[in-house]
């Protein structure tokens, strides 16, 4: 099932898209927090019946698919040459060679300021920083709350599967020697255009790609996460409470634009589309 989020006649609404006829089949319209939706899909009432006739696909403007009530939990260097192309690009601090891959997962977070859905415009925040990058990503949402949750069980926690675009300063991401500098600024994480359920595709096996104006940057599968889905979840719960709602970024591949030399960082009216197998694609314009 693919669950968007959606503007319609000044209402924000869920439905239900049928992608194979281009029409979303609006919810309850009672229902508007996708947070809401996932509670009530995991208890035992299961999921509320669309209630009215499909709206096409093209009336209505998607949004994006949940906007987490906290931090958004993201996850860097979880592809080998993704972690290689930072290491050697000058941007990363504190790079040693030949110690390029981590032993554990890297562990960031993106404010829900930074959060924007399809087609909505990225601002290149000039006055911040001159070194702006994409990074095309699978994103978990977290279905069922856990704490301390083991790999053998950690699947049973995931509800579904969005697309975002870890947007990034690099500039403030290597001057202040940490992450969120560089990451949290506001609209710097385009997500989308809905989310996948868990029943329908397997997240260890979907096909990721970026294009930049056009042009293939990035591409690989989520099996080559360094980290898997379970080790994510298993490391980031590990004292921690993970909620319904809650949002996990597994980590970009090989192609950002500073594996590039000299780097390509992104231009006022650049458009970047990420698409993902089983999911469709996520395309937004930086101005």
């Amino acid at each position: 099932m693919k669950i968007a989020r959606f503007l319609s006649e000044g209402k924000v609404l869920l439905g239900v898209v049928d992608t194979a006829n281009n029409v979303v089949h609006p919810l309850d319209p009672g229902l508007t927090d996708t947070a809401d939706l996932i509670r009530l899909s995991i208890s035992r009432f299961g999921h509320r019946p669309a209630t009215e006739a499909g709206l096409p696909l093209s009336d209505v403007q998607l949004l994006a698919p949940i906007i987490p009530d906290r931090n958004i939990f993201c996850v860097g260097k979880n592809y080998f040459e993704h972690a290689k192309e930072f290491a050697g690009s000058g941007f990363e601090a504190g790079a040693v060679k030949g110690q390029e891959i981590d032993s554990y997962p890297a562990i960031f977070s993106k404010p829900p300021s930074t959060v924007v859905g399809p087609d909505a415009v990225v601002e290149m925040h000039p006055q911040a920083t001159q070194a702006v990058d994409y990074e095309a990503e699978l994103a978990v949402i977290v279905g069922r709350p856990g704490r301390n949750i083991s790999e053998a069980d950690a699947m049973k926690h995931v509800w579904g599967y969005t697309i975002i675009n870890d947007v990034t300063a690099r500039d403030r991401q290597k001057n202040h020697k940490q992450w969120l500098a560089g990451k949290g600024l506001d609209t710097f994480c385009p997500m989308g255009p809905w989310i996948v359920t868990a029943d329908e595709i397997d997240g260890e096996n979907l096909d990721i790609e970026c294009k930049v104006n056009g042009e293939l940057r990035q591409k690989a599968n989520t099996g080559s996460l360094i980290f898997k889905i379970p080790q994510l979840l298993a490391a980031i719960s590990a004292g921690l409470t993970l909620n319904p709602g809650d949002v996990i970024a597994t980590g970009t591949p090989a192609g950002v634009g500073i594996g590039f030399t000299p780097p390509r960082f992104l231009k006022s009216g650049d458009r970047v589309e990420i698409s993902v197998s089983g999911i469709g694609s996520l395309s937004n314009t930086f101005a």
